[in-house]
């Protein structure tokens, strides 16, 4: 395999208990202060293409430190521009620069970078840090309920019938009067707000249940950044449904997640399968979809047009992960479990179908997978694009490829959900 990205760009790695951190690296630079670029310009190159880190985000593994270079290489190949990572003397124009963060930016930050819009990244900018979590995505308890100053009210309201019925909470007493509305409906989910990749989640049967989890959670994430309570769904299939913009090129997916088993036996986040369509979410509506399908398309546009209205959003990727499954009750639910406006672990899917058709403007529609396995035992299929196959200092050997499995011309109305199930 060639020189891993931290390899490239020089510099050493040391273990973290979230990830990893970069020892004097360009791109860890762009987390304490966002003071320029690094690396220069190749001569033929019409711009360059910047992966960073978001400032104040969350230290992520090498594996996917890997999959942020993937993105960027692609884009940076299909705009004409050259690749660097990091930010190092910056001098505050961004002519010719597209940016590829590993998370959302705060609108103050991208005005520092000179981002104006989403044709400037792959990502978006959100108005409130609590636009990167989970928290947004449900209402308080009531109007008494303690909140930061930045809570987006009326958010939750406005989303309200495209979500899981749930509710976010921070303080104590909050939470465990929500779980007692909850628990009425059956099994609680316990989602703290920044965790991903499915982990750090646990399921409740009583408030006692809350209450022991509630001693193990930090007070002061609490407070900060919430708590969310939720209805636990059981035979859940989560879907991604989403869309995505490059230099004019529009497309809209949907797509089912994958999981897998890490090295230490935990069920985690294994890739996504996904079927991208050209054009943006009308051409989703010209697909004959199973009605399990449609709903979920709806109610990711619905999540969508939420957070449009608000001043200081945009963003060139834009994708909602839909839970669907029955709860404690017997009732089938579906309702969006988070958005992702940044690079997600679909992303090399959605830009390996951007590159098909833009080889072949007659190319209107890709099956396409992103695909992450544990242990060595990996078999990739000979056309696999590989992003890294080897030993991440944290989560141990790994592999992460994509791969394209069909490119479909003309015209397509009812393409295969083989993957999917109906309501």
């Amino acid at each position: 395999m060639p020189g891993t990205f931290a390899e490239e760009a020089g510099f050493s790695v040391r273990t973290h208990r979230r990830g990893i951190t970069a020892m004097g690296s360009a791109m860890d630079e762009g987390r304490r202060d966002m003071t320029g670029l690094s690396g220069t310009q190749s001569g033929g190159a019409k711009g360059v293409v910047v992966a960073f880190s978001a400032p104040g985000g969350e230290t992520i593994y090498a594996h996917e430190w890997e999959t942020v270079a993937a993105v960027a290489r692609t884009i940076a190949a299909l705009k004409g521009f050259s690749f660097r990572q990091g930010l190092r003397d910056w001098g505050g124009d961004n002519g010719g620069l597209y940016f590829v963060p590993d998370d959302s930016l705060l609108a103050a930050d991208a005005v520092q970078l000179g981002i104006n819009g989403p044709d400037d990244l792959f990502g978006g900018v959100v108005p409130w840090r609590l636009a990167t979590t989970k928290a947004i995505t449900h209402e308080l308890v009531d109007g008494s309920a303690a909140r930061p100053k930045d809570w987006p009210a009326g958010f939750g309201s406005a989303v309200g019938a495209a979500v899981l019925p749930g509710y976010t909470a921070f303080s104590r007493d909050d939470a465990l009067r929500a779980a007692e509305r909850l628990l009425q409906l059956g099994l609680v989910r316990f989602k703290p707000p920044r965790a991903s990749r499915g982990r750090d989640q646990h399921t409740a049967a009583t408030v006692a249940d809350i209450e022991r989890l509630l001693e193990r959670y930090p007070s002061s994430d609490l407070s900060e950044y919430g708590l969310v309570l939720e209805t636990e769904l059981r035979d859940i299939v989560t879907l991604s449904i989403g869309r995505t913009a490059i230099d004019g090129t529009s497309v809209s997916y949907y797509g089912v997640q994958r999981m897998t088993a890490d090295n230490a036996g935990q069920p985690v986040y294994g890739g996504s399968d996904l079927v991208v369509v050209r054009g943006g979410w009308e051409a989703l509506d010209r697909l004959q979809l199973s009605p399990a399908l449609t709903l979920a398309v709806a109610q990711a546009r619905t999540y969508d047009a939420a957070m449009l209205g608000h001043p200081g959003f945009f963003a060139s990727r834009r994708n909602y992960d839909i839970g669907q499954g029955v709860d404690s009750s017997g009732i089938w639910r579906s309702g969006v479990l988070e958005a992702s406006w940044r690079i997600g672990g679909s992303s090399t899917a959605e830009l390996a179908a951007m590159e098909a058709m833009m080889r072949d403007p007659d190319v209107q529609l890709v099956h396409a997978c992103a695909v992450k396995q544990f242990g060595n035992t990996a078999q990739m299929p000979l056309d696999a694009e590989i992003h890294f196959h080897g030993e991440d200092p944290v989560e141990g050997q790994i592999t992460r490829y994509t791969v394209v499995t069909q490119a479909i011309r003309g015209p397509v109305r009812k393409p295969a959900d083989r993957h999917f199930r109906s309501k």
